[in-house]
């Protein structure tokens, strides 16, 4: 299992770079949108309630996943990037109220979450099952970097160009990876037939009722939440420990940028690493240690140690997170059945995205009474006491075994992957 032999498949590839190039679009776009209401209304409020925004629509993520489950998968991807390119553009537009740019970035928001389900969905159709902890540790990694990208390209070009060139680029992140995915992935008929439909309520209902009523999707889905809840929050409090911890405008600002960054790069690495280094077999028994080492990490934040040594912690937190998250998404793909793959993911991306906004927004209400660092610190406390009762009652490995193999019996057969050839690059290191 190499990256060569799942990036000679071209729908693959094409899938990759799409999914590569919107999450970019997506980072970049924030921190444009966020710059140009704050040069609009110049109000600290106004610009971070822009940023805010954009996890709203997660709370309709479960009822928009049902929905892309309606659809062919290629066909909802199409359709979010080409809403997306709209909406975004519609912000280049001058004069536009605070208002109507708040409207726009909601609606273009509620076409992340069906195109982020039906991409989950239709990994495994692309890859086959021997391939897909290898594709979903390398798209997981990829989309950790384009978060550090976007925010990088969008923050740079809004300070030193305008928002609205950053906007633009966004626009184009869009609509190439409409056409990557319009003309390169095949045409693949929906999971849900029409004579399997019901009300959309329903279908969304039974995405919960599948999630919650299997062991194993149950046990993964809060593993995945617990993580979030407790490993998010240096990250999403670091322009405040900066300000806490340094003095001049510059200091502040490199001590919030390694920060920030020290988490997705210790994903990056630890997704690599793990997934090419430890067999898929032992993978899911490492997830108990795993879960409880990253709350662990970051305990000693309670010292109030420098931001070099946070972002330390951050770093080897992310690593952590790194190795189990991409471990956690193929056990769960390989357990689901066809049909509710897009409302399966639709509960965990949303609860995900819900999860970080309560955590930093509850932490953020702490650290306004109480030193920062002593939130941090025995947050983190608390999550290092709640993963390892989840580690206590975490399945035994023949259990995942057992659900994969009642999902793949059901399973439609996937074509097999051709051959490189001789042109195809070399693995990675």
């Amino acid at each position: 299992m190499t990256f060569r032999e799942i990036f000679a498949l071209r729908e693959f590839r094409a899938l990759f770079l799409s999914g590569l190039i919107s999450a970019i679009g997506d980072y970049l776009s924030r921190a444009a949108i966020t710059a140009l209401i704050f040069d609009q209304s110049r109000s600290v409020l106004l610009s971070a309630a822009a940023f805010a925004i954009s996890y709203v629509p997660w709370l309709f993520g479960p009822l928009l996943s049902a929905l892309a489950e309606r659809y062919p998968y290629r066909s909802v991807m199409i359709a979010s990037d080409v809403g997306r390119m709209v909406l975004i553009g519609l912000l280049l537009l001058p004069g536009l109220p605070v208002p109507v740019m708040f409207l726009l970035v909601f609606a273009a928001g509620m076409a992340a979450p069906p195109a982020r389900a039906a991409r989950s969905a239709l990994l495994p159709m692309l890859v086959g099952r021997n391939h897909l902890g290898l594709a979903v540790a390398t798209t997981q990694t990829s989309g950790q970097a384009a978060q550090v990208i976007g925010y990088l390209i969008g923050a740079t070009v809004s300070l030193a160009l305008t928002p609205r060139i950053a906007l633009g680029l966004d626009v184009l992140t869009f609509a190439v990876s409409a056409v990557l995915v319009a003309y390169v992935i095949r045409h693949r008929p929906t999971q849900v037939p029409d004579g399997g439909r019901e009300h959309l309520l329903a279908e969304t209902s039974a995405g919960f009722r599948l999630v919650f009523g299997d062991r194993v999707l149950r046990s993964i889905a809060i593993v995945v939440f617990t993580m979030t809840v407790f490993a998010v929050v240096p990250e999403g409090l670091a322009a405040a420990w900066a300000g806490e911890s340094a003095s001049g405008p510059a200091a502040r600002g490199l001590d919030q940028g390694m920060i920030m960054a020290a988490g997705p790069l210790g994903f990056v690495i630890g997704g690599i690493a793990f997934n090419r280094l430890v067999p898929a077999s032992r993978r899911v028994r490492l997830v108990p240690v795993l879960a409880v080492l990253a709350p662990l990490l970051l305990v000693p934040t309670v010292a109030g140690v420098p931001a070099e040594a946070v972002a330390l912690m951050v770093l080897l937190s992310g690593l952590v997170q790194g190795a189990i998250m991409p471990t956690l998404n193929a056990t769960f793909v390989l357990a689901l059945p066809d049909g509710f793959r897009a409302r399966a993911f639709g509960v965990v991306n949303s609860g995900v995205q819900l999860s970080q906004f309560a955590a930093v927004m509850i932490t953020g209400a702490l650290a306004e009474q109480f030193r920062l660092p002593l939130v941090v610190g025995l947050w983190s406390i608390g999550g290092t006491a709640a993963m390892l009762i989840v580690a206590v009652f975490w399945p035994r490995p023949a259990t995942f075994a057992e659900a994969a193999e009642r999902a793949a019996a059901k399973e439609i057969p996937v074509p097999q992957a051709r051959k490189p050839t001789t042109s195809v690059t070399p693995d990675a290191p």
